[in-house]
């Protein structure tokens, strides 16, 4: 992707799944890379393996623990000219029985943490004043509704919200602001999910739900991401793309 090389790249939940996709395919594009992840065992065995800049470990739902992420990764790096916003957590459980707690739990990662870990950075792009990319983490749950799933699907609806409103007030200090919306893809959290559905649970949702007949690939995900992040979507702003195989094309 044009106007990758050498950019500083702050990745949250940069240590699995989507997220460590994510950090490959920057490292693979010349950029520096800065990536966190709640187990610091975990975030020291992806950089060393990428050959990233540095990475922490972090809790995106606590004040104190996102400004010692970013200021890790400014100093890391000298500035951050792009945001990978991607930490968030999901699991099954029937409406009528989450719990108060639960309910906060998940707002506090995908929601509060998205916006922590946004403001942050971008108070660092507006004050540098040379512009920036940041892309958010959505999903196709924060367009349609899925059940068992009513705080995730309310989060990722917040996170679509929260990135307009960004891209509204972001856009006049040079700052793009996009989001990506992912269908049904194979990480190591869809798996676990999925364990508890039976073994034939996947193939089954691919071929009822999916028109391509497979799930995504991570891979795929981060391809979008550094393409929201580079050059090519110069003018992309406010936007939510999404990656799912003509999901929400079903009918």
């Amino acid at each position: 992707m044009r106007g990758l090389t050498g950019k500083a790249v702050l990745i949250s939940g940069g240590s699995s799944g989507i997220g460590e996709a994510a950090a490959a395919r920057f490292v693979a594009e010349g950029a520096r890379v800065f990536l966190c992840g709640v187990d610091a065992e975990q975030v020291a065995e992806v950089v060393a393996r990428l050959g990233a800049a540095g990475g922490t470990a972090c809790d995106v739902s606590l004040p104190g623990d996102v400004e010692a992420l970013v200021e890790a990764a400014e100093a890391a790096l000298g500035g951050i000219d792009v945001l990978i916003n991607n930490a968030g957590v999901a699991w099954r459980e029937p409406f009528l029985e989450i719990t108060a707690e639960h309910w906060d739990r998940l707002m506090a990662v995908n929601l509060r943490g998205m916006f922590l870990v946004a403001q942050a950075v971008s108070r660092r792009m507006v004050a540098r004043g040379t512009g920036g990319a940041i892309v958010n983490m959505a999903s196709t749950n924060g367009l349609k509704g899925e059940a068992d799933y009513a705080h995730y699907n309310a989060s990722k609806g917040g996170v679509l919200q929260l990135t307009r409103t960004m891209a509204v007030e972001l856009g006049r200090h040079g700052i793009r602001v996009n989001a990506v919306c992912p269908g049904y893809i194979s990480t190591p959290l869809n798996a676990q999910i999925a364990a508890s559905l039976g073994e034939d649970f996947v193939a089954a949702y691919a071929r009822d739900q999916i028109p391509l007949g497979r799930t995504g690939l991570a891979e795929e995900v981060a391809a979008v991401y550094a393409f929201l992040a580079s050059d090519e979507a110069s003018f992309v702003h406010g936007a939510e793309l999404v990656v799912d195989g003509g999901q929400l094309a079903v009918m």
